[in-house]
């Protein structure tokens, strides 16, 4: 798997992320909610100024600093695939390692850059895209813009069940974007196939090593025939 492939996953689920959030943000007011699929699937705006799924981290000061994480993040993961690349590391492990770098790219910039070229999204109001006024936030201070919300099972549990029998529960609850589902595919496939991924790429490198010790001793007995060649000559003149 050549590098430009990494980048070209990466810009595809860019693409497909912040053109969704686009058009949510421009069409929706917050909380707004339009069924996909009864029952199971449906398009939720909301906004989130923390991680995936809408998880908080530490007010004013942890938002600054996740989005420059994200930012550290990103640069630092394009040079680690880079080097996966160069290895010749399994492809489903660069995979998924595009998926995650391109999961942290897309929510980065809704942090970075939602704040100014957007206006505030209301329950009574659409945001409207690069407003006369100036946008609802400054640099770093966008929120995350998340849409995709899947109650699988929703009703109350049987009292049997240990903590939360009798309550009224919903699963699956969070609700995210393309780029949280990149992170947690990316994520939770090389949790699972990690052995796989390992053991090829360790099974690649004996192949590699053994193939250039074949080599080098293919090349030491050409030039020890040679020199055999050479004293012969010598030894006839």
């Amino acid at each position: 798997m050549k590098y430009r492939n990494v980048v070209l996953i990466v810009v595809l689920v860019l693409i497909v992320d912040q053109a969704l959030k686009f058009w949510v943000k421009t069409n929706m007011a917050i909380t707004e909610q339009f069924t996909i699929f009864p029952d199971w699937f449906h398009i939720h705006f909301i906004e989130n100024e923390g991680m995936a799924y809408g998880l908080q981290f530490g007010g004013e000061f942890g938002k600054i600093f996740l989005t420059l994480f994200r930012l550290i993040a990103v640069v630092v993961g394009f040079v680690f695939m880079r080097k996966l690349v160069r290895e010749n590391y399994h492809k489903g492990l660069l995979i998924c390692g595009s998926l995650i770098l391109a999961g942290a790219a897309g929510n980065l910039i809704d942090s970075m850059f939602y704040g100014l070229i957007f206006s505030e999204s209301t329950p009574y109001e659409v945001a409207q895209f690069l407003p006369a006024g100036g946008g609802y936030g400054t640099f770093l201070h966008g929120k995350v813009v998340d849409m995709l919300y899947f109650p699988l099972y929703e009703g109350y549990l049987p009292k049997w069940v240990p903590i939360w029998g009798g309550e009224y529960f919903i699963f699956f609850r969070p609700v995210f974007n393309i780029a949280d589902a990149a992170i947690s595919i990316g994520v939770i496939s090389i949790l699972v196939f990690q052995r796989r991924f390992l053991h090829a790429h360790m099974e690649q490198k004996k192949q590699t090593l053994k193939a250039n010790q074949d080599e080098a001793i293919v090349s030491s007995g050409d030039q020890d025939h040679a020199s055999g060649e050479h004293d012969s000559q010598q030894e006839t003149l």
